[in-house]
């Protein structure tokens, strides 16, 4: 085989085929470097994609045309829309995957993809030459001892780095379940960059067999009718396989609280910082002993398997003591156990060492992506992956990085949270994460982010004239609505589009002899067009002070703020905010802005003081 790439991506999780196949769609030769090109985009922990700001990634995702949505959309067993009560801009698309399929699936379609070579070999090394006190890197060598080179590299090992399992006092190497972990590439890593290595954890909980599971005893999870998922055309949504909740007890609290000794968490094996808001099941009893139960999520594995992935239970406890808190909840008296849950202890480089493009600050060329930037789940992967690919391709054509706003996307929140403040725990994406969440919404995604993928050759002629077929389509809806005052029927219409099929029907009863009149592709009003025009609408005011108050940071984003600035002198600004300024010390607005739970109106106040004292005119805002 060729040994010269353009782009080398290390790694088939969520982000390493995302950073392939985008780097390869966009020209650039690739090849894609895993341990077995069969198991591409598995998911060894919870088979679901999607949720509250994890769902808008993906959306993200599919605006760039990238792989995630489109494996989604044909593999999905439940489809359900997560808070519904309120706005379309907290609201999030989650979906229940045949795991099975979306790996066959991936696996057909990276075969399918021009400019793509997927081949299966263990990456011992990255190589990198300096000159003139410049670093570059030059390629990978494998264990076997082929080198491949590339000026671009995109490292995306998940949890294979020097991984460590744990089952109880039990532990083994091992990158997941049945797969051998990789040693000395991290170190390579390390080395290239001059940086140290960290240490993260995470878990997933045993498999439990279906026939030994009492359904009836469950709480069926129902799930509203949706008429739309990740792309522009409408779909049939449709619950293939329902989901249950079920629920521990007190009984359940006593047998891990008894046993806590014998977790792997407790005992003080492990030593990486495992995620805040994915604990396993021991911690949530050890650390809310009061609390009398516990959400257990029942979902299927895929359309075909035997084992059931109860979500909510994941461990590093003991088999037998696995067995015997399962076997207390209600509905599991007789559950079987197909494979045992455990904790996972991997590598990972701290992601200040790295640009907005994910590329290392002392390494031209060498990317990473992934859980070696200390994020956890495949959406947040995912993101990072297409980033890392499209700029990687980018730096192998010798052209200018591309790089996503905060104020533009949720990949772009993740990616300035993670290089700028860095990772001590594993992240994990919220919608309260972004401070422009009217804008940063999953329907108006693809008028959001659409415009970048076509210049950067990832979107084809047909996706774009459905693009423009669509914003033109919005534009004249919203128009008609604003147009003619509240009171129309057109208006009160819009205003109860959810995701209802009755209120759908009206407004598309009203709005589509308009378009139509005016020689608009009425097939272009999807729901999720519908939903958008919605929302437009219905924010205008809100989203309209959300884009002032967005270009008056941007204006800002250089303004010193003295060490000596008294921020309990702040009229208007809670204790809370002031302490927290205090203790990361700003040096300017922009860096006050990714303050976690630093708030618009916060900022506006900081901006505001400051251009106080800078001028006795006070600032018009």
């Amino acid at each position: 085989m060729n040994t010269t790439f353009d782009v080398i991506v290390v790694g088939g999780g969520h982000a390493g085929i995302e950073a392939a196949y985008a780097a390869a769609r966009m020209g650039s030769k690739t090849l894609l470097l895993t341990l077995d090109e069969q198991k591409v985009a598995s998911m060894p922990c919870n088979p679901s994609v999607g949720g509250l700001g994890k769902g808008h990634m993906v959306f993200e995702v599919a605006a760039f045309g990238g792989l995630m949505p489109r494996l989604c959309s044909k593999t999905y067993l439940q489809a359900r829309m997560l808070n519904t009560s309120k706005g379309p801009a907290v609201q999030g698309l989650r979906l229940q995957i045949d795991k099975y399929a979306y790996n066959k699936l991936a696996v057909e379609m990276l075969q399918q993809t021009p400019n793509l070579t997927v081949f299966s070999a263990m990456t011992m090394a990255v190589l990198w030459r300096e000159k003139e006190g410049k670093r570059s890197i030059t390629g990978v060598k494998t264990a076997d001892g082929t080198i491949y080179y590339a000026p671009a590299v995109v490292i995306t090992t998940g949890t294979f780095m020097r991984g460590l399992v744990h089952v109880g006092r039990t532990r083994y190497r091992a990158g997941r379940r049945g797969e051998d972990a990789v040693y000395g590439l991290s170190d390579t890593i390390a080395e290239a960059m001059q940086v140290p290595l960290g240490r993260l954890k995470t878990g997933t909980p045993p498999r439990l067999i279906r026939e030994s599971l009492d359904f009836t005893q469950f709480e069926r999870q129902e799930s509203e009718p949706l008429h739309f998922l990740y792309e522009f055309d409408e779909h049939v949504v449709e619950e293939k396989i329902p989901c249950y909740i079920a629920y521990t007890n007190e009984k359940t609290h006593e047998i891990i609280s008894s046993n806590l000794h014998l977790s792997a968490l407790y005992s003080g094996n492990i030593k990486g910082t495992g995620p805040r808001y994915c604990p396993s099941i021991e911690d949530k009893v050890g650390r809310y002993p009061d609390r009398p139960s516990h959400h257990v999520f029942i979902e299927p594995e895929g359309a075909d398997s035997n084992e059931i992935y109860p979500a909510g239970l994941s461990t590093s406890l003991p088999l037998e003591v696995q067995l015997a808190y399962i076997r207390s909840i209600k509905g599991m008296e007789n559950a079987e156990i197909a494979k045992c849950g455990y904790a996972i202890e991997y590598d990972f480089i701290q992601p200040t060492n790295l640009s907005h493009t994910l590329e290392a600050k002392t390494v031209e060329g060498l990317f990473l992506a992934g859980q070696i930037n200390g994020t956890t789940g495949y959406e947040e992967a995912a993101g990072q992956g297409m980033l890392a690919g499209i700029n990687a391709a980018l730096r192998a054509a010798a052209k200018p990085p591309f790089i996503l706003s905060r104020q533009e996307s949720y990949i772009g929140v993740m990616v300035d949270d993670l290089v700028t403040l860095g990772a001590d725990e594993p992240y994990r994406m919220f919608t309260s994460r972004a401070e422009r969440r009217l804008i940063l919404r999953q329907d108006n995604v693809f008028l959001r982010l659409m415009p970048h993928a076509r210049d950067l050759g990832l979107i084809d002629d047909e996706q774009w004239q459905k693009f423009l077929d669509e914003k033109a389509v919005i534009q004249a809806s919203v128009g008609y609505t604003q147009g003619h005052g509240n009171q129309t029927e057109l208006f009160k219409a819009l205003h109860c589009v959810v995701f209802g099929a009755g209120e759908q029907q009206a407004a598309r009863a009203l709005l589509e002899p308009r378009l139509a009149a005016d020689g608009l592709p009425v097939k272009a009003l999807s729901s999720r067009a519908l939903l958008s025009v919605h929302a437009e609408v219905k924010y205008a005011g809100y989203l309209h002070k959300e884009q002032m108050e967005t270009e008056k940071a941007a204006r800002y984003q250089q303004l010193v703020i003295p060490a000596s600035f008294d921020y309990a002198q702040l009229p208007g600004l809670s204790n809370e905010l002031a302490q927290k300024l205090r203790h990361y010390g700003p040096k300017n607005i922009a860096q006050a802005q990714l303050i976690p739970g630093m708030t618009p109106a916060a900022i506006s106040i900081l901006i505001f003081q400051l251009r106080m004292q800078m001028d006795s005119t006070p600032c018009e805002f």
